[in-house]
């Protein structure tokens, strides 16, 4: 999920086994989600609607009985045709834009991939080709956007916010359909048979997914669709609207909101910047597509961000708090985007290239794919690869932790973000190093004791 857009990964993956058996605590844990994790979304949006963003005060009346799940149920606005109707138009109109119009920005920007190009090599041996067209598709709808909101006034710049919960619905049905679509795909007609990954475990196989890159016809690849369209193109709109929303109640705007606009849309053009590079991270080169990705990605990307307090809680942040707010985003973002940009540039030169001023130093490793050949890999042990495996996670968790505290101390509300961000990469961080290990062997062992430290330098 991204990330879910934040999820990068440094290796290519291949799986151990063609039926792998799930533990008991995996299988708790696929199931504990497929329960909660919808719910826990709902609190979160309806904590903000009733209660001004406290997520004390429900759980307080639900003890002393001022309040039950069927009245806070009630209360909540429920699903709405005109919300489908918004959410139907929005999802169509990004699949055009993916699919009917080819990228034409990689001609006349300097240094931006796009148009056709190849991912990485898959468990069966494939590489796939992708229509890299994101930047575009962003600066098309935004355009469109902008137009509406000075020219045309087809819908007001709240539209957004004003059918917030009923969207919330919204995409869980999308979520769920596309989800469930592509796990009876796995069975019924795949896309690459021999890229299926089967557990023998019903819900695990739902939930992480069962085939690794399915598509409809040649282009529509549902991995990289979901994981940057509908959500990451959604995600700058969302925070306009609620600017919006904040001009239209309140007369003014914020410099808190300011400042998670400016920087998660900062976030969002690296994204798209860098989409054609986003085809080697885990989501695309590990990553099976089922309930993870399907769900996560239509709701947990959308709704989950600190905007939304800062309609309910307009926080005006003192010159030295904001500026120490914008300080650890950009750091972050320096960090994160550097040490993704060194690991780039040492693939692409295959290690032939000036990192901090030297030539950089690996590790060389063997793996086989599934098909049986021989590949090899080089682990990059210089810059930040050096001081930490994934210190663009670190990096990632700055900037989350400068959007929540941008929102100011006043509830922990904005806060379940950067502790959801932590639990996501932590645990990203040990199954990629899990596979790794299957992969490299002895090889990963060399390259850990090289670089011992996986996101903090002395701690962990």
């Amino acid at each position: 999920m991204m990330p879910f857009y934040s999820l990068r990964s440094n290796h290519y993956y291949e799986p151990s086994s063609p039926l792998q058996e799930v533990d008991w605590f995996s299988l708790s844990a696929v199931i504990l989600l497929l329960c909660t994790a919808p719910f826990l979304v709902f609190f979160f949006v309806m904590v903000c609607d009733q209660y001004q963003c406290s997520v004390s005060q429900p759980l307080v009346e639900l003890y002393s009985g001022e309040a039950t799940l069927l009245s806070i149920w009630e209360k909540a606005p429920s699903f709405t045709w005109t919300a489908a109707q918004i959410y139907t138009v929005w999802v169509s109109f990004q699949v055009v834009l993916y699919m009917c119009v080819p990228d034409i920005t990689h001609k006349f920007l300097p240094g931006y991939a796009g148009g056709v190009q190849d991912g990485a090599r898959t468990p069966a041996g494939l590489i796939n080709k992708y229509e890299i067209n994101g930047l575009q598709s962003w600066i098309i709808t935004h355009a469109l956007w902008y137009a509406n909101a000075q020219y045309f006034h087809w819908f007001s710049p709240t539209i957004i916010f004003d059918n917030w919960i009923p969207l919330l619905w919204c995409t869980n049905i999308l979520g769920y359909v596309v989800s469930t679509f592509a796990f009876v795909k796995a069975y019924l007609f795949p896309t690459n048979a021999e890229d299926c990954k089967f557990t023998g475990n019903v819900f695990y196989n739902y939930m992480m997914g069962i085939e690794f890159n399915p598509r409809i016809g040649k282009w529509f690849d549902f991995k990289l669709f979901f994981n940057g369209r509908p959500g990451i193109v959604a995600w700058t709109l969302i925070n306009l609207s609620y600017a919006a929303k904040q001009q239209e109640l309140y007369g003014y705007v914020t410099n808190s909101m300011i400042l998670v606009n400016v920087l998660q849309a900062i976030y969002v053009l690296d994204f798209f910047w860098n989409e054609a590079w986003y085809l080697k991270t885990i989501d695309i080169c590990h990553d099976h597509f089922g309930w993870y990705l399907g769900w996560g990605d239509s709701v947990m990307e959308s709704f989950l961000f600190s905007g939304l307090y800062l309609v309910y809680n307009p926080v005006q942040l003192p010159t030295t708090h904001a500026a120490a707010v914008l300080l650890l985003g950009l750091v972050g973002y320096y960090v994160f985007r550097s040490t993704n940009h060194q690991k780039d540039l040492f693939r692409r030169t295959e290690g032939k290239c000036s990192v901090w001023g030297k030539k950089p130093t690996f590790i060389e490793c063997a793996y086989r794919s599934g098909d049986g050949g021989l590949h090899h890999s080089k682990l990059m042990t210089s810059g930040f690869w050096g001081v930490a495996r994934h210190l663009n996670y670190t990096g990632d968790l700055m900037g989350s932790l400068a959007y929540c505290a941008a929102c100011g101390f006043g509830h922990i509300h904005p806060y379940f973000y950067i502790v959801y961000m932590t639990i996501l990469l932590v645990h990203r961080c040990v199954r990629d190093e899990h596979r790794c290990s299957s992969k490299y062997g002895k090889d990963w062992k060399r390259y850990t004791d090289a670089v011992p430290y996986r996101l903090l330098p002395g701690i962990f």
